[in-house]
């Protein structure tokens, strides 16, 4: 067995050198800091260190579960997370069919880079271009708005109904077109032998869209679903604690700005532990998701990542 190894890896060597680098960085950023997770289970002092910290159990999962905000945090996660997926989702697959659709080379390139731009977008310009545009009064909406009722609307940006329809939809103008790629990428992969073989049938070009090429990318489109509900909890941190205001914050407090709040943004009363509690958590809760709408794949389907 030893032989068989060492023959078999004396054979590949240089495949095996190349694979050093991203083990080691996997290790190094991905394994290693799972170290400090046992600060959730501690009460973290900076001068014990980790290691030196009193172990408290599962005291600060009781502090957050027992928290006022608790309710409110976890519903605004929630529910923000999976409207956007049921908004964002269908978006790129959509899109792609269409663009598949195309037969103009030279204006299906034109569409494709148009729409792939706003992801390119920084999150700080993006937050920037939606303060300008809804702006009651020097805005898109405020001028519209004034020219039409002749008085200045209410700020949308102030209102906690309107801020998850702002940060949903503005996300999915920003991302769908990108995110298309990997569709795009799995239609090119569709034998023309197939539509060939069905437009001799009589079959339109939707019934091919709807025979052909979607269930060609079902599996792809499976896959994403998957590994998008794996994250279902980890929400944006950068665009919700930007948009975020005194006003709205019923409506925008997620646990990543609660986290970052708790741990980073509290001065000197920062609570490490606390914080560590919170994301540790909401870590746990996305891989019960994840491993939750894998085994429905694989029962109902025969597509699963395991």
């Amino acid at each position: 067995m030893l032989a068989k190894l060492r023959k078999k890896y004396s054979r590949y060597w240089q495949l095996y050198l190349f694979l050093i680098p991203p083990v080691l960085y996997i290790l190094i950023f991905a394994y290693y800091p799972m170290l400090g997770v046992q600060i959730a289970f501690k009460k973290f002092n900076l001068v014990k260190g980790i290691w030196g910290s009193p172990w408290v159990g599962f005291y600060q999962f009781e502090k957050f579960f027992k928290a006022y905000q608790f309710k409110n945090i976890l519903t605004n996660t929630i529910s923000l997370s999976f409207y956007a997926v049921m908004a964002s989702f269908p978006f790129p697959v959509v899109f792609a069919l269409a663009l598949n659709v195309m037969t103009h080379k030279r204006y299906k390139k034109i569409v494709q880079t148009i729409t792939y731009i706003p992801h390119f977008i920084s999150i700080v310009v993006l937050v920037g271009m939606i303060n300008m545009i809804f702006h009651p009064m020097n805005g898109i909406y405020g001028t519209v708005a004034k020219a039409i009722t002749g008085e200045f609307p209410k700020d949308l940006l102030a209102n906690p109904r309107a801020f998850p329809h702002i940060y949903v939809w503005s996300g999915v103008w920003q991302n769908f077109g990108y995110n298309s790629i990997v569709y795009v990428a799995a239609l090119s992969g569709v034998s023309a032998e197939l539509h060939e073989a069905a437009e001799i049938d009589g079959a339109s070009r939707l019934k091919r869209v709807f025979h052909i090429d979607f269930p060609a990318i079902l599996p792809t489109v499976t896959i994403m679903l998957i590994l998008r509900m794996g994250s279902v909890m980890s929400l944006g941190f950068q665009k919700i604690y930007l948009m975020q205001n005194s006003l709205n914050l019923s409506a925008s407090e997620v646990i990543s700005t609660f986290v970052y709040k708790k741990g980073l943004a509290s001065g000197v009363s920062n609570d490490y532990s606390y914080s560590t509690a919170i994301g540790l958590f909401n870590s746990v809760v996305n891989l019960i998701m994840l491993t939750v709408v894998n085994a429905i794949s694989r029962k109902v389907g025969e597509t699963s990542l395991w």
